[in-house]
């Protein structure tokens, strides 16, 4: 089983944490999506959307997260013999935080410069994937028109607004279920939670902690908790954690700098 992910990727994160809880053992591929490897002609072709993250057991690809976790949930019940398969109320919650997307609401925290620059530079790479793959061409060129579509949405304020208070919208909902239960589906970890911890995660990094956790004492309190799990500190802890993520962050930027200096695409 292969995984083609990056720790940036909040999806990854959702399936990372699933594939730790559940101790199954699997191939990691890095994918970075800031410096465009997600764009090239191999990963294109296996998964034209270019997203992370994808998962591949032989001849059997995902590629949405929730899809993914649903199916590391059945190869659980069948390698380990475990008896719970995922309940409808562990999937209405996996349903429930599937239904908000990061992007924007990330995008539109980021400095400027530091995201325009980014963008360039992937922009950039889809360009010259084209050239080298003209048989792909056609979808490169959606790409490159999604990366114009979304420059365009984080400068909409609507866009930015709804994104934010769907957000808000989740976490109220998990605050009020957490002043029920231990996690967010029940008094047991499960694949509701693999895919929850993400979500206060990208929150934590772009530091808008205050403004959504610190808020919510229940959630604050079960966010750390699941910080003590293995699979938090193996997933997230160990990119992001204190200074960690200044040296994430550091490293791929420095990357880009030293790319676009060259004209390395």
């Amino acid at each position: 089983m292969q995984l083609y992910h990056h720790p940036y990727s909040m999806e990854s994160q959702k399936v990372r944490l699933a594939l730790e809880e559940k101790g199954i053992d699997y191939t990691s591929y890095n994918v970075n999506p800031l410096t465009g490897k997600n764009m090239d002609a191999s990963f294109f072709h296996m998964n034209p959307s270019a997203k992370l993250p994808v998962f591949q057991n032989g001849a059997h690809i995902i590629f949405r997260a929730i899809d993914i976790v649903q199916y590391i949930d059945r190869l659980a019940v069948s390698l380990n013999g475990e008896d719970k398969p995922i309940s409808s109320e562990v999937m209405e919650w996996m349903q429930k935080i599937e239904g908000w997307s990061s992007k924007i609401f990330t995008l539109s925290h980021v400095p400027d410069k530091c995201r325009l620059f980014v963008s360039k530079f992937v922009r950039r790479v889809v360009i010259a994937r084209m050239a080298e793959a003209p048989d792909l061409a056609s979808m490169y060129h959606l790409k490159l028109q999604e990366a114009y579509d979304t420059e365009d949405k984080v400068k909409n304020p609507d866009i930015v607004k709804q994104s934010e208070e769907k957000l808000a919208e989740l976490l109220d909902n998990a605050e009020m279920q957490l002043n029920e239960t231990k996690y967010i589906a029940g008094d047991e970890f499960t694949m509701a939670d693999s895919m929850f911890i993400p979500v206060l995660a990208r929150i934590t990094l772009l530091n808008l902690e205050k403004e959504y956790i610190s808020c919510r004492p229940n959630i604050a309190e079960y966010y750390n908790l699941v910080k003590h799990r293995p699979s938090y500190k193996v997933v997230i802890g160990k990119y992001f954690s204190g200074w960690r993520k200044h040296r994430t962050f550091m490293k791929t930027l420095f990357f880009l700098g030293i790319r676009s200096l060259f004209r390395r695409y």
